[in-house]
């Protein structure tokens, strides 16, 4: 059969940025790097979508004001998950989770408007739309990766306040605020790891063979 494989090298570089992807808190505030910056995005947008629909749409912030409001959306939105999170608040207020005002670049992956003029893909499963999506955050995150930038995904924020300020359409969704930029370094293991609040589910408990909770034979 023909083997279709990488080299040694190409395939270890792929697996490491993979492994030592990290959602970053802690940022550097030199600028990226316009080519870098291109490239990443470019990567995003070459990801695979349900249907070729191609639902994501980036919107790059580049006002400083800009920036300090959608701040403000997260902070707020930030303490009330605090607070809803009861026992748990002093804890979680504790740790860092965005890095919006340090970062170099804030780019709000969104789906597009008009997604339900397609079909293909979507017809009993609507929610491929945002699988699609999420696999062009993927691609932004190995690339950035791979091109020595931290990647942070924040998700506090209240989405129908997010679309006023962007002046999104009614039908579009903001989805993630993506804080890109320098670190001084990877964390060792994810932040929320490192800092104890949870740990990573142990492969053989996420993986089945033909039916739920079947365990699958396979050896890691």
């Amino acid at each position: 059969m023909p083997d279709h494989r990488y080299s040694d090298a190409e395939r270890a570089a792929i697996y490491r940025a993979i492994y030592e992807r990290r959602d970053m808190r802690h940022f550097l505030p030199d600028p990226v790097e316009p080519d870098r910056l291109a490239r990443i995005i470019a990567a995003a947008h070459h990801a695979p979508s349900v249907g070729f629909m191609q639902p994501w749409r980036f919107i790059r912030i580049t006002r400083p004001d800009l920036r300090q409001a959608i701040h403000g959306h997260v902070e707020q939105e930030r303490l009330q998950t605090a607070r809803a999170l009861q026992e748990r608040e002093d804890e979680f207020m504790r740790i860092k989770v965005e890095g919006i005002m340090e970062c170099a670049e804030i780019i709000i992956a969104s789906l597009s408007d008009r997604r339900d003029e397609h079909i293909f893909g979507r017809r009993t499963l609507p929610e491929m739309d945002l699988a699609s999506l999420s696999c062009a955050i993927q691609n932004m995150w190995l690339a950035a990766r791979a091109e020595g930038l931290g990647l942070g995904w924040v998700s506090m924020f209240e989405p129908e306040a997010l679309k006023r300020l962007l002046a999104m359409p009614d039908d579009s969704q903001p989805f993630a605020i993506l804080c890109l930029g320098h670190v001084e370094r990877f964390y060792d293991e994810p932040l929320l790891q490192q800092e104890r609040w949870a740990s990573r589910l142990e492969l053989n408990d996420c993986l089945f063979e033909n039916a739920w909770n079947n365990p699958c034979k396979l050896t890691f």
